[in-house]
Parts: structure tokens; C-alpha cells; sequence
């Protein structure tokens, strides 16, 4: 029987809740995503459970997205805030946010931010608010920022850092380098852990396993079996793939290792690093 699988990166879109300033961007995922419609495929692929991923809704809508997908139960045990850390006002967002038993972490989108957002004192400052709160945070950064990144890790060393879609490596191009440097760089950091997710989004429409096996594997040998989770990045992932294929693709990839250690990838780390219960 395959390992069950906790997906620790879906993204639900409900237009007619919420609004979405992105998706006009990417015609193909400018449509609904519902729990409805992800359960089935889900459940066909493995996936036991799952933490809901923000979407970076419109900044009025964010407190609304967190209540609306933690009121959803069932398979959606959990969820990832998003947050503004740059902002002054902070310290009573995440006051509210962590009042809910069900949002383990928090992610402020970096890729499509300037860097300078990120670099400010006051975000780093907020962010160490993290940990007294028992909080992550999700480092969503485009393969270029991995060295902002390490510079945020560093600056808070209390707070438990995931590194979304293995860095945004340019598999497509297949960029190995300088991300293998630079994601090495970030895993000799203890706080930061690593999402094996979105890679195939960044592929080509025709990849192969082999083609996303040098991103993965130098992700997972890097952190180590004890600090990678796995994520669907659903919706995202349909731009070339089904989620039955990613899940298909992960398992093939990690076919070689110890039980022990798929399952640390694709359920136990998840737990212990997202403090489900």
C-alpha cells in the first residue's frame, strides 16, 4: 500500500469570494480551484490530508481567505496564512492570525516582490515575532533571492523557515547552477527546511521524471531526509501536470530510498514541522 501523503501546499480559489489581482496574469489557473474538485484527484493520488497554501488574495480579503479555508474540515487539517511583515501593523495581525488553532505558519510572497521588501529591518524584526507564537514561515523566493533568503534565516534564528517549490529552480532551462551552490548554502542553516513542490510547474510541458530527478535529489540530499515535506502547489502544478502525475513523478524519484525516509518526505516531517496535530 503506498505511503499516505500529506500535501502540505494547496491553493483553493473561490472568485466569487475572494479577489485574486494575480491570476489575470495566468490565463490557465484564471478559473475557480474548489475543495470539490481537489478531493477526488486527491484522494485517487494518495493524499491523506492536506494545509492550505494562501493565494495571495487582495490585502482586504487575506483575513477572510484564513477563516473561510480553516472552517472547511475533513482533509484540510490546517493552514498558511499571508501576511504583510514590512507593515507596522504586524504585531495585531498576527495576534489575530495566531488565535487560530488551525494556521500553523504564515508566507508573505517574495518572488513577485522587490527585494528590498524583504531586506527592511522592520520585516526581520516582525518575523522573530514568529516564534513566540509558535509559527513558521513559508519562503516563497525566486531562484536569484535564495541568497535573501539565507540572509532572513540568519537574521532569525528562532523562527522554523520552509522553503517553498525547492528554491524556483529554472528546471525548464535546467538551471542547476548557481541554485545547487546557493540552496546548499541555505540548508547548512538549522531553521530552514525544504518544500519539494512546484518544480513541475517550472518544467517544461513535456518533462520527464529525469528531467525534475537532479532538482529534487539535490534538495533532498542537501537538508537531509529530516527536513524536506512534500506539496502539490495545486492548481499550479496543472500548468504541465495532473497531481496524480506529480505524485507519480515524487514517488518514482524517491523509489530507491528507505521506507523510513519516504515517509519522513511525504508525511512525518510535515507533522513535527507544522506542529499538526
Amino acid at each position: 500500500m503506498p505511503i499516505p501523503i500529506i500535501d502540505t501546499h494547496l491553493h483553493l480559489v473561490y472568485r466569487d469570494r475572494f479577489s485574486y489581482p494575480w491570476l489575470g496574469d495566468v490565463p490557465p489557473l484564471d478559473r475557480d480551484f474548489t475543495l470539490e474538485t481537489y478531493l477526488p484527484q486527491a484522494e485517487a493520488a494518495g493524499i491523506a490530508q492536506a494545509i492550505h497554501m494562501e493565494v495571495d488574495v487582495a490585502e482586504a480579503d487575506q483575513m477572510r481567505e484564513t477563516e473561510f479555508v480553516t472552517s472547511r474540515g475533513g482533509k484540510v487539517i490546517a493552514a498558511i496564512a499571508s501576511c504583510r511583515p514590512e507593515s507596522r501593523d504586524f504585531p495585531v495581525q498576527l495576534e489575530r492570525l495566531a488565535a487560530n488553532p488551525k494556521v500553523k505558519g504564515l508566507r508573505r510572497i517574495l518572488h513577485t516582490s522587490p527585494d528590498t521588501l524583504s531586506q527592511a529591518p522592520i520585516f526581520t524584526e516582525n518575523l522573530k515575532r514568529l516564534a513566540a507564537a509558535k509559527l513558521s514561515f513559508d519562503l516563497c523566493v525566486l531562484a536569484r533571492q535564495l541568497p535573501l533568503a539565507l540572509r532572513i534565516a540568519r537574521a532569525c534564528p528562532e523562527v522554523q523557515f520552509i522553503l517553498d517549490h525547492c528554491g524556483v529552480p529554472g528546471v525548464k532551462d535546467r538551471a542547476l547552477d548557481p541554485w545547487r551552490a546557493d540552496i546548499k548554502a541555505l540548508a547548512a542553516e538549522p531553521n530552514v527546511a525544504c518544500k519539494v513542490s512546484g518544480v513541475v510547474a517550472y518544467a517544461d510541458a513535456n518533462w520527464t521524471v529525469d528531467d525534475l530527478r537532479p532538482f529534487v535529489t539535490h534538495a533532498i540530499e542537501s537538508f537531509g531526509w529530516d527536513r524536506v515535506v512534500w506539496g502539490s502547489d495545486w492548481p499550479v502544478c496543472t500548468l504541465t501536470a495532473d497531481l496524480r502525475r506529480w505524485v507519480d513523478a515524487t514517488r518514482a524519484i524517491i523509489a530507491g530510498e528507505s521506507e523510513a525516509n519516504q515517509a519522513k518526505l511525504l508525511n512525518g516531517n510535515a507533522r513535527r514541522i507544522y506542529r499538526l496535530n
